[in-house]
């Protein structure tokens, strides 16, 4: 298979990281980027589907990879949403811009990982955003990234008496939750503006940055493998309309997202040695911690009937959120409760309210398996959600708090209880048995493919995204994260695509 292209820089996945890597390495005008992606590319100017501008909800069919995911090993699939179009999962999220909390990223720097602490991370987080609301020096003014929250005049009714509950409970209003030191409740921060979402897609990738002479965006392009020779990276084996075909570069930069990023390393040979045996892939470098672990946030919830006109068609499914710590937990915010106006579902939304619940650091994780090395055959994704004690007893505890929640009078008086029942609502145990039955994902994975220090057998790349035993590949996207964070994982990719863009602008190799 002749080459059809080459690049010296190759990005693989136009998503969260993807995207802001692309539009940063070629601010220097030497660089010569190519930008794959394996869903389509709307270009500015160009009719955006509803689906990708409609920032009240995930899109969960049109731009999706259809991937479908276990909670535990015994429950029915689910649907698990994944972006397949340039902008990734930020083109088809729920505009949740959430940082986390300082003590994610330090927990990184401990593991051996100094450019990760939170203020070696803080300054990208600073550049990404344009807060729209707050101008103090914990936010951004002039990045790419629009950030504002609903003011009251803009919530729903779901969403004002959830805010109106965590008041009536005794929890602290907080109004600016990307604040370090603060808790309690708040509308979401979220990169959407008059209802729109902004994407890294729409937001890095401007008719500006896309006139540059050394970027170059390839849509429609689904990657095999990494090719090297000996150990080194020279291209990609793909799928371009059909046929396969081959495209070289001076390094490769993975950036496919925590499911597909370890897909390709497996069938590029670079995986646990058994694993590689077992999918019939030759070894080029044996590294155990690839698809060893999947991080995700479990996720429960309690579901309620609104009353008349209380829900309405088109409402946006999360405006606000209470944000606190575990029972005899040390850290702050570790827990995440956010009021549902809709129940989202592949086919359509039901009419019906919730209130979600994540555990924010969770010490289980889950499992991706890849039953051959077929590209195009779909991973087993088993989240295995609350499979430690601790993080079912959390779960339990703010399934608990979430009933309580919606036992307050501005909560009651707008629906009432549908599932779980609400016989024998008053016993922990019970929440322990609902949290079992009802857990399902936060859709955040990440971790499989984590950096790490030198010692540290799980790593499978160093702490700048180089992989173990090869040269010239480079993962730069959520596998990498080797703890997960303890709010949505949108910002924390887009703070490394930032990260990433600035150290490959200014390297060559």
């Amino acid at each position: 298979m002749p080459p059809t292209q080459h690049a010296d820089t190759l990005i693989v996945g136009a998503g969260a990281a993807g995207s802001v890597i692309a539009a940063r390495v070629t601010e220097d005008a030497s660089h010569d980027v190519l930008l794959l992606e394996a869903g389509p590319d709307y270009a500015p100017g160009s009719a955006l589907p509803g689906d990708l501008m409609d920032g009240s909800r995930n899109s969960m069919r049109a731009h999706d990879w259809g991937y479908a995911m276990a909670p535990t090993p015994r429950a029915r699939p689910m649907a698990f949403p994944r972006g397949r179009v340039v902008g990734g999962s930020s083109a088809v999220n729920t505009c949740i811009a959430l940082r986390g909390m300082p003590y994610d990223f330090d927990e990184w720097a401990a593991r051996g990982l100094p450019d990760w602490s939170w203020e070696q991370c803080r300054p990208a987080f600073l550049r990404l955003e344009r807060d729209l609301d707050i101008a103090d020096e914990h936010h951004g003014r002039a990045g790419p990234v629009p950030i504002r929250r609903h003011p009251p005049a803009e919530l729903v009714p779901w969403q004002a008496a959830f805010l109106a509950a965590c008041d009536e409970l005794g929890f602290t209003a907080n109004p600016d939750a990307n604040r370090p030191d603060t808790t309690g409740y708040a509308p979401h921060p979220m990169n959407k503006v008059d209802g729109a979402r902004m994407s890294a897609a729409r937001c890095y990738l401007t008719a500006e940055v896309r006139a540059r002479p050394g970027l170059r965006i390839q849509p429609g392009v689904h990657v095999v493998r990494v090719l090297f020779a000996g150990n080194r990276a020279t291209g990609v084996e793909v799928v371009m309309r059909g046929e396969r075909t081959v495209i070289t570069a001076g390094r490769v930069v993975l950036a496919a997202g925590a499911i597909a990023t370890p897909g390709i390393l497996l069938r590029s040979g670079i995986g646990p040695r058994a694993e590689l045996a077992r999918l019939g892939v030759e070894r080029v470098a044996d590294v155990p911690g690839v698809a060893a672990r999947l991080l995700d946030h479990p996720g429960v919830a309690m579901f309620y009937l609104p009353r008349a006109g209380v829900a309405n068609a088109g409402d946006p499914l999360v405006q606000t959120h209470l944000r606190y710590s575990a029972e005899g937990s040390a850290r702050l915010n570790d827990m995440q409760l956010q009021p549902g106006s809709a129940l989202p579902l592949p086919i359509g939304d039901l009419p019906a309210l919730s209130i979600m619940a994540a555990v924010g650091k969770p010490k289980g994780h889950g499992l991706l398996r890849f039953p051959t090395a077929l590209a195009h055959q779909k991973p087993v994704i088993e989240v295995r959600a609350l499979s430690h004690p601790d993080d079912l007893e959390q779960a339990a505890e703010a399934l608990e708090l979430a009933w309580l929640l919606s036992t307050t009078r501005p909560m009651r008086e707008l629906a009432t209880l549908l599932l779980p029942a609400e016989r024998g609502l008053g016993s922990r145990a019970r929440f322990r048995e609902i949290a079992r039955r009802q857990c399902g994902s936060g859709y955040h994975p990440c971790g499989t493919a984590p950096m790490g220090a030198d010692d540290d057998p799980w790593a499978v790349t160093d702490g700048r995204g180089r992989v173990r035993g090869v040269e010239a590949l480079t993962i730069a996207d959520a596998s990498l994260m080797p703890t997960v964070p303890s709010g949505n994982i949108h910002l924390p990719s887009l703070m490394i695509g930032e990260r990433f863009g600035e150290w490959l602008r200014e390297s060559r190799g």
